[in-house]
């Protein structure tokens, strides 16, 4: 991606790390609207598509409103509970290696979500509230429970805030074998979806959906739609960001592409137990949700994003 010394760095970014634990178009009426590409969607209904979210799917490693990037069998926040008291974890404040240039990357990727939301929502007429992104090491207290960083990058509604160890990144690449500056962007962009998902309400009227599920396999199948929107949706932010600030360079897409695949259900489980259970998928497959984020990407458009109707995912 195309980032240098004289672009702007977010002011949002809150290091953990010393602590030692380790525009387009216009507004319209029937709900709020974000038109982008000459056209628009409603969020009217429940199954309204214009958010970018990662909610967890109804497992014992996903109590979580918010959303994160799932690494199997590792436990996750509390969803009901505050931070969690833990010996020896680390409070509040702190700096440490503000000037590296992991850190540096990161404010700059959230300074561009929060230049291409701004313009969103000032299209539909509303203002866009920016939430925090804390970087730690090993865990953190959150509003949602202790962060861990065997959790991955995770948004925790309760506090409005996006959580990321860099040394995810690490595994992106080595474990994943998905490397690139923009699979790294891509990993900010779809946490910074569950925090506009917060902000309108989806995400609490798709939990009440799920809760009234009549099977875990439905309640699944809800999250799955709801993740692959959330790839589709880092695609837009993608496309839009390039249009407004040419980032894109040769072997990006790829990149991105890597990325989703890595972070596959299908993938994650034969890694993890040497088989995959599609009816426990709750972020979809590879080739799911590649082809979700490529179409976002493709189209720049957020009503392309409307997996609730597809036919199929």
């Amino acid at each position: 991606m195309r980032y240098g010394e004289g672009d702007r760095e977010s002011e949002n970014v809150e290091d953990r790390r010393g602590q030692g634990g380790g525009v387009f178009g216009r507004g319209g009426g029937g709900g709020l609207r974000i038109p982008l590409g000459g056209g628009g969607f409603s969020f009217g209904t429940i199954i309204l598509i214009g958010v970018v979210c990662l909610m967890l799917g109804i497992n014992p490693l996903t109590l979580l409103t918010g959303g994160g990037l799932e690494i199997p069998n590792m436990p996750r926040p509390d969803r009901q509970g505050g931070p969690q008291n833990v010996p020896g974890l680390p409070g509040q404040g702190g700096v440490a290696d503000d000037n590296d240039s992991k850190a540096q990357f990161v404010r700059q990727v959230l300074a561009d979500t929060e230049d291409v939301w701004e313009q969103i929502f000032k299209g539909a007429g509303r203002q866009y509230p920016k939430p925090k992104l804390v970087l730690f090491r090993g865990a953190t207290p959150t509003a949602c429970g202790t962060g861990q960083s065997a959790m991955g990058p995770f948004y925790c509604p309760a506090d409005k805030r996006v959580y990321i160890d860099l040394a995810f990144y690490d595994d992106l690449k080595r474990r994943f074998r998905a490397p690139g500056d923009f699979a790294q962007a891509y990993v900010i962009a779809h946490e910074i979806g569950h925090h506009v998902q917060t902000v309108l309400g989806i995400s609490d009227r798709v939990q009440a959906l799920k809760q009234r599920s009549s099977s875990e396999a439905q309640a699944n199948l809800l999250q799955v739609k709801m993740e692959l929107q959330a790839d589709c949706f880092a695609g837009v932010w993608a496309s839009l960001n390039h249009q407004m600030k040419n980032r894109l360079e040769p072997g990006d897409i790829e990149s991105g592409l890597n990325a989703a695949a890595a972070i596959g259900d299908d993938r994650m489980q034969k890694q993890a137990q040497g088989y995959a259970v599609p009816e426990s998928f709750t972020h979809g497959s590879s080739e799911q949700r590649m082809r979700w984020f490529k179409r976002g990407l493709d189209t720049g458009q957020t009503q392309a994003c409307d997996t609730f109707n597809a036919p199929n995912l």
